[in-house]
């Protein structure tokens, strides 16, 4: 089958290619708007732009032309705060991306708690397993929606004692989720570890 990107609506076209860039990690986006009120949002176009400043990018929709609360609250305080949330989180990931009212705080409807920051004025979620301070770089539209790819410096990783082993993170410790097509959320499965490119194995040895 071939399909053609020009008689898809933006709509249509979104239901694809999240059904085709799989899996996804998820950050889960917690800001505050200059009233104080605390957003907690999921987004699964993310990644990481710099190691030397640590950098990390995330692609910020827009509803009908107009920034949601996560993309406003950003733009105007410039800081947040992004987690990875692990398999124990999946329900309150996914009830965290309902667009409630305006004035209605995710975190207080979920129930969840949170600890100041280190080093911006957002706070951070307690219990999760890593979360990232972060301070906005840079924003950049694409497309005719106004989606918006935003870049954060991490000015401080928050990251749970047993995860951290010589300076990496354990993976299937953490069991991370990633978003698929449609309201599905994936485990890690299983690991494959391969021999590093320009070692010898062992049994050659």
């Amino acid at each position: 089958m071939k399909v053609d990107p020009g008689a898809l609506s933006p709509e249509q076209t979104y239901k694809l290619m999240t059904g085709v860039v799989v899996p996804r990690p998820i950050a889960w986006v917690l800001t505050e708007s200059v009233d104080g009120i605390g957003n907690l949002a999921p987004f699964s176009c993310f990644t990481f732009v710099s190691n030397k400043p640590p950098m990390i990018g995330i692609n910020i929709g827009r509803k009908a032309g107009n920034r949601k609360d996560t993309g406003r609250n950003i733009h105007e305080t410039r800081e947040y705060v992004v987690h990875i949330p692990d398999e124990g989180w999946i329900e309150a990931v996914h009830r965290s991306a309902v667009e409630y009212p305006a004035g209605v705080s995710e975190i207080e409807v979920l129930g969840l708690s949170t600890i100041e920051s280190d080093h911006v004025g957002v706070p951070r979620l307690r219990d999760a397993p890593i979360a990232l301070e972060c301070r906005i770089c840079s924003s950049t539209e694409y497309g005719s929606t106004g989606a918006e790819f935003v870049v954060g410096e991490i000015l401080a990783f928050h990251i749970r004692d047993e995860l951290y082993r010589d300076g990496k993170i354990d993976t299937s410790a953490l069991r991370p989720i990633a978003r698929i097509g449609g309201p599905n959320y994936a485990a890690l499965g299983k690991i494959s570890r391969m021999i590093p490119i320009g070692q010898t194995p062992k049994s050659v040895l």
